[in-house]
């Protein structure tokens, strides 16, 4: 089952991770999973035995003597109704608790992935009272549940003793008046006592059942949550992608926005082997462009066309595989230094290609001096945001893509690293690099050497053109330019 909902969170649009938090589905794949698994295992056979058990005992117990039977079912069919108020009651309260438990996983975890912020600001005790204050409310959610369960145990063994008592007061009277023997009245009494106590076990396995449907409700809707169409469809594969890509008529919003427009009806082409440097202000739009070409998102209206063909019409999966990608805050996976560069490689790659690409992006020399160079185990918090970062230059790298985007790629680096990107645009500029590159940029002086520099401001180009031609337009690009002195000639 947990193989199951991880496949199907898996194949999400992004637009479900924006909505979902990693608390609450961590908390699916784990405690919500185990209690489906012990209905599954458990308590639905429980319930079944215990219930083939009750009907034979109920049957004998009516061949013995029908009133007496009839007094005995007065007392299960009481019992049976206590049974499905306090189900009902056990479900909502499995599902609040559930939630609750949630909010409390995503609350520490968020302290513990920000631990250095939090000892920096000092907020050790604010992240305890976020935390604890689900943890209150999950406490008052299974005191209620606690006294619930007593309140069904005391009324159970009120009604157990009273059909006994009743049984022994009607059955005597019967033995008095011939109608039963004493004999009868003991198996009578002993089977009497089968009917409830199996009536008894159904009702607790009956509550336990609907403790779990009601945790396993958001596991069942997230398994039957439709995979992403990008996963499903079998689209066309071009025989070579030559790189040319074009934004037509491309307008945007995101789906957790949709009344704020981020692109508005954008026109752009890129042509094959071209180098475009996309800049502008935060928010203008930059790297939403570079989010629908990789289609983590779809175009609200518009189409984006690959070589002249429509974009959604293409294998989502081979199109990726020609995309080489490095963003903002590159992130890496706990596995040695080798694999975290291999990682979504679509094919076999030796050692010496791994090496190859790993100083094409300065990044082998700081993994030489590593304790195991590239065997070494690494994540996000053992390397520093520059070594990152040329990781992920190196990972893009080694895929060979036909395009290749770098999503403020030079943020994280340091002049040396900076220098090879300036190197990469000065290569594909002169077409040795054979593919179209897409920047999208903050420090200016990485990009002066492009073909193209795109400006955007809200959600519109405002100017095109060579870093020369934008500096004496005295556009935007301009007033950036002098915001940062080292890009002017």
């Amino acid at each position: 089952m947990r193989e199951m909902l991880f496949d199907s969170i898996l194949s999400q649009d992004i637009a479900f991770f924006d909505e979902e938090t990693v608390g609450d589905l961590t908390s699916r794949l784990g405690s919500d999973c185990q209690q489906v698994s012990r209905v599954i295992g458990n308590d639905l056979n429980l319930i079944s035995r215990n219930l083939l058990q009750g009907v034979g005992a109920l049957i004998y117990l009516l061949i013995l003597s029908w009133p007496l039977g009839l007094c005995t079912m007065l007392t299960c069919g009481t019992l049976s109704t206590i049974m499905l108020v306090h189900g009902r009651y056990q479900k909502k309260a499995a599902k609040f608790a559930q939630e609750f438990t949630a909010s409390a996983n995503n609350v520490a975890q968020e302290a513990i992935t920000l631990a250095r912020t939090v000892r920096v600001y000092g907020t050790e005790k604010q992240e305890f009272k976020r935390y604890a204050k689900w943890l209150d409310k999950l406490y008052d959610v299974s005191f209620r549940q606690t006294m619930a369960y007593g309140g069904w145990s005391l009324s159970l063994n009120y009604l157990y003793h009273s059909t006994q008592v009743v049984a022994v007061l009607i059955g005597g009277i019967y033995i008095m008046s011939g109608k039963l023997t004493a004999e009868q009245l003991t198996k009578f009494t002993l089977y009497a006592e089968w009917l409830i106590l199996s009536t008894w076990w159904i009702g607790d396995n009956w509550s336990s059942l609907m403790q779990s449907v009601g945790a396993s409700e958001k596991v069942f809707r997230l398994m039957d949550l439709l995979p992403s169409r990008q996963l499903t469809s079998k689209g066309l594969r071009l025989q070579k992608l030559e790189g040319r890509i074009q934004y037509a008529d491309v307008a945007f919003s995101y789906p957790s926005r949709p009344s704020v427009p981020i692109l508005r009806r954008l026109n752009l082409t890129l042509h094959p082997n071209e180098v475009v440097a996309i800049v502008g202000l935060s928010g203008s739009g930059k790297s939403t462009i570079v989010n629908l070409l990789l289609q983590l998102y779809e175009p609200t209206n518009g189409q984006i066309l690959i070589d002249g063909v429509p974009l959604n019409e293409l294998d989502t999966r081979w199109f990726r595989e020609r995309i080489g990608f490095v963003g903002q805050e590159p992130k890496l996976f706990r596995m040695d230094v080798s694999s975290n560069i291999r990682y979504g490689c679509p094919r076999e790659v030796s050692h010496e290609e791994v090496e190859w690409a790993a100083k094409q992006a300065y990044a082998h020399d700081f993994i030489m001096s590593l304790p195991d160079g590239y065997n070494t185990i690494v994540d996000d918090a053992l390397l520093s945001g520059g070594q990152k970062q040329r990781v992920a230059i190196a990972r893009a790298l080694l895929r060979d893509p036909a395009i290749l985007v770098l999503d403020e790629a030079t943020s994280a680096l340091d002049a040396e690293s900076e220098h090879y990107v300036k190197s990469v645009i000065t290569e594909v500029s002169a077409d040795k690099a054979g593919r179209t590159v897409i920047i999208i940029a903050h420090r200016l002086s990485t990009i002066q050497t492009a073909d193209r520099i795109i400006v955007m401001e809200n959600g519109s180009i405002v100017e095109d053109g060579k870093h020369s031609e934008l500096i004496k337009q005295d556009g935007l690009y301009s007033r950036l330019a002098r915001r940062q002195d080292d890009t002017l000639p």
